[in-house]
């Protein structure tokens, strides 16, 4: 059990709503989709009512400082089913970077393999007290783009299985383009904090609003106000 699913839910009922893709920049069709996760005909562009309003505010304080930039969205609301699609393929992921077959693999090997996969995927529980952040509807995936609609350079792509996907992995690099690549995560994480969000302290691309990671993290801020979650899962 990671620590943030320790923190209790209250979920508040508050209803997906589909996310206006006209106002931000997606891809089509979705990026999980192309590997052949099956959403069984439902979107993934979907979010909670107040954790999309807080995204439409997070680009608008984008554009008061870049006119014409967009956030665009990997993905948001993920059905367990997809999850666990991820999940198993990033395994098999693993398995292909280090030359290893499953036949191959001793417990010790498989063990180390799983971890490298749950350091950026959540466990595809179906216990309503730990569901994966991304099935409560109030986490999203995201990176920039700019007014001619050319995605900035992040310094690594979203669900990179390596330290890359750290958010301050460049903070300390001196070179021109280390800095280039700190500076837009900075940017993207600052817009996202002033509309309410917390990032995930191991992915750059991943936010969350009244889920339990972000509980957690409003919890380490203000210890006094023992913030439980407002969103569980979304079946």
């Amino acid at each position: 059990m990671k620590p943030y699913q320790k923190i209790p839910i209250e979920d508040n009922g508050e209803i997906l709503v589909p996310i206006p893709l006209d106002k931000f920049a997606v891809e089509h069709p979705h990026p999980y989709e192309k590997l052949g996760a099956n959403y069984q005909g439902r979107s993934a562009y979907f979010l909670r009512k107040t954790v999309l309003a807080a995204l439409l505010n997070a680009q608008e304080k984008l554009q008061n400082r870049y006119p014409g930039w967009r956030i665009k969205i990997f993905d948001a609301y993920r059905p367990i089913a997809v999850q666990q699609f991820m999940v198993d393929y990033s395994f098999e992921l693993v398995l292909q970077q280090r030359g290893l077959s499953k036949a191959q693999l001793t417990s010790t090997l498989e063990a180390d393999c799983w971890e490298a996969v749950y350091k950026i995927w959540a466990i595809p529980s179906h216990n309503p007290a730990t569901p994966p952040p991304h099935s409560t509807g109030a986490a999203v995936d995201i990176t920039l783009v700019n007014e001619n609609d050319q995605v900035l350079s992040m310094g690594g792509e979203i669900d990179e299985l390596s330290d890359r996907s750290d958010p301050n992995y460049y903070s300390d690099q001196r070179t021109a383009e280390a800095q280039r690549h700190h500076s837009n995560r900075q940017l993207l994480n600052t817009v996202m904090v002033e509309s309410g969000f917390h990032r995930h302290p191991g992915e750059w691309w991943h936010f969350s609003l009244g889920d339990q990671m972000w509980a957690l993290q409003e919890n380490r801020l203000y210890p006094e106000k023992k913030t439980v979650a407002s969103y569980g899962g979304v079946n």
